[in-house]
């Protein structure tokens, strides 16, 4: 899984400013970048044209020259993780999201004073807090317009985070996995799969399995 931070905060916080100019910046710095938005009503068909969806279809993907959007009918709200398995661009370093303060991945927060002093996850979740006033809280704290800074505090994290990593979905739901398990599963499948002819450097390997019926 790539690695995923949260940008979480109130309405009219200002994440989604702030998020474009950390972007900017990383991107400036030669990091590819996926961004996920979680909003509550997804518009992509346009009123007065026919609706893709209206054909009954479970999943609709629209391709043109430059661009791929993939419309899927889900049953539930998709985790950050189970949306970043459908971005299979293997060189994306990073992957942003906007919301999903329920998640578990880790988060930057941003608060306002005007909006009330209390956070909206505790510190253990946090990453880092960009903030217009000081917390007393034990995360990293940002100003606004130090953006920069904020930045380099993300590209330094980024540099730590595991590159070889393992991931389970089972019935299409992310499954967290603790280091032990992980490296069971990582040894176990690459050992076998070393085992067959015409298989050279492993970078990485996506087994689907569906039970029978």
């Amino acid at each position: 899984m790539k690695p995923i931070l949260s940008f979480i905060g109130k309405s009219e916080s200002g994440k989604t400013t702030l998020l474009v100019d950390i972007i900017t910046d990383l991107k400036q710095r030669g990091l590819k970048i996926a961004i996920i938005k979680h909003t509550q009503k997804f518009e992509l068909d346009k009123p007065g044209k026919d609706s893709l969806r209206q054909l009954g279809a479970d999943t609709v993907v629209i391709s043109s020259r430059e661009e791929l959007s993939v419309m899927k009918k889900t049953d539930h709200s998709l985790t950050p993780q189970e949306i970043a398995s459908l971005i299979v661009d293997s060189d994306i370093d990073l992957i942003l999201t906007e919301g999903f303060k329920k998640s578990n991945t880790m988060k930057i927060e941003v608060h306002r004073k005007e909006q009330g002093t209390g956070l909206l996850v505790p510190p253990e979740q946090l990453l880092a807090v960009v903030t217009d006033e000081p917390l007393d809280v034990n995360v990293p704290q940002f100003n606004r317009d130090d953006t920069k800074g904020l930045a380099d505090f993300i590209e330094k994290w980024l540099r730590k985070q595991p590159k070889d990593e393992v991931e389970l979905f089972v019935n299409n739901s992310f499954v967290p996995l603790n280091i032990f398990v992980k490296d069971i599963i990582t040894k176990t499948i690459v050992g076998m799969i070393s085992s067959l002819k015409g298989i050279g450097d492993i970078k990485s390997i996506r087994i689907a399995l569906k039970k029978k019926l």
